[in-house]
């Protein structure tokens, strides 16, 4: 959130020069807060900003610049000053950063770098995108387990201001596998002399540099974890995932979902939409709007086909919103339970049976509320509407069944089309909104005119 009726107050700060003012209120405010004065600045007038606090503090405010600002800055800033800018950097906030750079700034800057942070940056950048090797940080602390727990704090207290965060201190042997953590609460109320081995905790959670970035958070999630460890395959201990990246994970993970139900493609990064182009707005959304704009063809073939019978009982058009609306709002409702569900691990593809089974009993009872509701607006709302001949009870019944069965298979198919496609590897969210309300539309027709000739076209 910016606050722009003090940014003209900081422009005059930069513009008489006032950098013990400036140092004063950047240094004592939240990075955070200090970014959004920033954010509303010019690039060189930020830059100005910067070099009036310590490297430490201006590359923690940095890492809350908005992006577009973070890359026209890097973009002006000489090797050496980009060089020192990643130097004091956060692991973690630093490959992010290295990542967004263009090949060429990026091979101008290793060099520039010392030969640890070099490495450290090339090892983390190395993991797969959406893996927890990705994400995780280097900034741990780590003990033997052979020290006493006073050796430990003064240990933890020297190592402290390079590590993001030492509330976990991870035991590892002389392979750097991971045997336990201990805790600064841990370390605070044991004996001085007691050793490391004997109070840390050895059933360790933590997740493998290969998993799934999203199950890692949930990890931290569901056991309340500050940190999570990330180790190699041979139990190597690699990095830790901190909670507040936890939080960003399951951000960019709703955010994907999200626009995934709504047919939308592309990066589903969080927090873009103002940065993103028309031109790319419009690609990420054009080829699903096609495609099921296509597709909803097949539903105008199915109303054309039955033209005859919409003519002799036109009171058939009347319940078509009503039907493909219902069909879309039962089938969505479904989809987006069932696609919740597996997105948070509480069912899996096994568990289709059951799944179906009970969406099918819901379905039934959706049915038949939704079915009385049919027959009610006939018998109440169309008794001039009914052709001679017919009856009032037919036409009403021959209607209802048709929105019945309408509810009963689009409930199904929106619990089945996610299954289906989570079965193949994909992500089910591509099925559960757009793309589920037009099939259902295209079956809901057709069921809708098939039902009706049976009873009045016998």
């Amino acid at each position: 959130m910016k606050i722009p009726l003090l940014v003209p107050e900081f422009r005059e700060f930069l513009a008489q020069n006032k950098t013990q003012e400036l140092k004063e209120f950047c240094e004592t405010s939240s990075p955070a807060l200090v970014a959004d004065f920033l954010s509303a600045l010019e690039p060189n007038e930020a830059w100005a900003a910067l070099q009036c606090v310590s490297p430490q503090v201006a590359a923690e405010i940095f890492t809350y610049l908005e992006p577009d600002l973070q890359k026209e800055l890097v973009e002006r800033l000489s090797r050496d000053q980009l060089a020192r800018l990643f130097s004091d950097m956060s692991a973690d906030d630093r490959v992010d950063l290295f990542k967004s750079l263009p090949e060429d700034r990026r091979e101008m800057i290793l060099p520039a770098m010392a030969q640890a942070e070099r490495e450290d940056i090339r090892r983390l950048s190395s993991f797969p995108e959406g893996t927890a090797g990705s994400v995780m940080t280097s900034d741990y602390a780590t003990l033997p387990a052979d020290i006493s727990a006073a050796e430990a704090i003064n240990r933890l207290r020297r190592e402290a201001p390079d590590r993001e965060t030492i509330y976990y201190a991870y035991v590892v042997d002389e392979k750097r596998r991971l045997v336990g953590f201990v805790s600064l609460k841990d370390l605070i109320l044991a004996s001085p002399e007691a050793k490391i081995e004997k109070i840390m905790h050895r059933d360790v959670v933590s997740a493998c540099v290969n998993d799934d970035q999203e199950d890692a958070a949930r990890k931290i999630q569901k056991y309340d974890l500050i940190a999570l460890p990330v180790t190699s395959p041979e139990g190597v201990l690699m990095g830790i995932i901190t909670h507040d990246d936890a939080l960003d994970i399951i951000t960019q993970e709703q955010t994907e979902d999200m626009e995934k139900l709504m047919a939308i493609t592309g990066s589903h990064e969080t927090g873009i939409y103002l940065h993103m182009s028309v031109l790319e707005h419009f690609r990420n959304r054009v080829g699903w709007v096609v495609v099921l704009a296509i597709l909803g063809l097949v539903s105008g073939y199915i109303v054309q086909r039955y033209e005859g019978l919409i003519l002799q009982f036109g009171l058939l058009a009347t319940f078509m919103p009503m039907l493909t609306d219902t069909g879309g709002n039962t089938g969505s409702q479904s989809a987006t339970l069932v696609v919740r569900a597996l997105a948070l691990r509480e069912v899996s593809t096994r568990d289709a049976l059951k799944i179906v089974w009970k969406e099918f009993r819901v379905s039934l009872s959706l049915a038949l509320v939704l079915a009385l509701v049919a027959f009610g607006r006939v018998a109440f709302l169309a008794r001039n509407c009914i052709p001679a001949g017919y009856s009032l009870w037919t036409v009403g019944l021959a209607i209802s069944t048709a929105l019945g069965l309408q509810v009963v298979t689009a409930t199904l198919l929106g619990a089945l089309l996610p299954l289906a496609v989570a079965s193949l590897g994909h992500d089910p969210a591509v099925v559960a909104s757009p793309a589920l309300t037009t099939i259902v539309d295209i079956t809901g027709l057709f069921i809708y005119f098939a039902t009706v000739k049976c009873f009045l076209w016998p």
